[in-house]
């Protein structure tokens, strides 16, 4: 078992607050993606389960065994970095066994795992190669293959893929997701992207300003956001906002037009994605000021009630910019905010 279990940690640097009281517990085999802006803290906390950084206060424990005391090679992790970290004067099989001589395992053993975790990654036709001799993609393989050669109990994985153009981003994804789920290893992974995490995490940690906003599944973060950040951070184009006004019996006044919504007396904030609207003849008033042709669908930036807001539409309809339309919000994907707390009521 490689549950990990992250207790009321908080780091400072000086006078700077880096993280503030973070508690998450990370299942056994769970793929747990930090995700956040840079600056939130998301790599201060991996370092900190890593043993690279120490705790200001609080504790972490891995498998049922608390190791903030431990020095990282008494953790049973392993960390693949943003810049691979791969040796040039070694071959690939020499990198990949690098940690394993270290341990003085029988070199029949180093040379199962080697070929075993080559095989996994695709680049056992490498093995005689040098670092110099391989593509970036390769290179990044060769570091995932030396991380799983340890077997550790979990994997720190920080914003390995930004170094990759696109498609092989897109590739890597791909297989790194697949390769965790048969190696059964705990992993923490890093990253900004969003949709890197939406597509390789179990569950995401959305994190802000040091704290843990919202920890749950990509598809529940996506369509249930817990915060005004949380909404404006995920999906691309982000959450539409407009001020709501209580018109009383959970009815509200959205840009001029009257919308169900939750029994408050209070002001709110209306949110809505931009794929969750279709032209119709009810709903909210807008003017398209530019329009982007993204091949299925067009991206219509509005005018609605003198606020910018987005729409993605079905690229067979003829949009210009100029073009006066209502927008009809999908009723069941609209998501209400406190103005004040910035968290979800509804």
């Amino acid at each position: 078992m490689a549950e990990i279990q992250i207790r009321n940690v908080a780091k400072t640097f000086g006078a700077y607050r880096a993280l503030r009281d973070i508690n998450l517990t990370i299942a056994d085999q769970e793929f747990m993606v930090l995700l956040g802006a840079s600056g939130c803290g998301k790599t201060t906390l991996l370092r900190i389960v890593a043993g690279l950084e120490t705790a200001t206060t609080g504790e972490v424990w891995i498998g049922g065994r608390r190791v903030d005391h431990l020095p990282p090679k008494d953790r049973g992790i392993a960390m693949v970095f943003q810049n691979y970290a791969v040796f040039p004067h070694l071959t690939v099989f020499e990198n990949i066994g690098f940690g394993l001589r270290m341990q003085k395992l029988p070199e029949t053993e180093v040379r199962l795992r080697v070929e075993r975790c080559a095989t996994l990654m695709h680049i056992e036709q490498l093995l005689k190669r040098y670092s110099g001799e391989l593509s970036g993609g390769q290179r990044q393989r060769v570091a995932v293959a030396r991380a799983l050669a340890m077997e550790p109990d979990v994997i720190l994985m920080d914003e390995p893929l930004s170094n990759l153009d696109a498609l092989l981003r897109l590739e890597m994804r791909a297989e790194l997701k697949g390769v965790l789920a048969e190696s059964r290893t705990t992993a923490i992974y890093v990253t900004h992207d969003q949709v890197e995490a939406m597509s390789l995490a179990d569950r995401i940690s959305v994190m802000y300003q040091g704290r843990i906003v919202q920890a749950a599944t990509p598809i529940e973060v996506y369509r249930n956001p817990g915060t005004e950040f949380v909404a404006g951070f995920i999906g691309n184009p982000p959450m539409n906002f407009l001020s709501a006004e209580p018109l009383g019996q959970g009815k509200w006044r959205v840009a001029g037009q009257e919308v169900t919504g939750p029994v408050i007396a209070d002001p709110l904030k209306f949110a809505i994605r931009p794929e969750d609207l279709v032209p119709g003849d009810a709903g909210l008033p807008a003017t398209a000021r530019i329009v982007e042709p993204l091949g299925a669908h067009l991206l219509v930036t509005c005018d609605v009630d003198g606020s910018m807001f987005r729409a993605v539409l079905d690229s067979d309809l003829k949009v210009s910019p100029g073009d006066r339309l209502t927008l009809t919000p999908q009723s069941d994907r609209i998501r209400w905010f406190d103005p004040e707390t910035t968290r979800a009521v509804a």
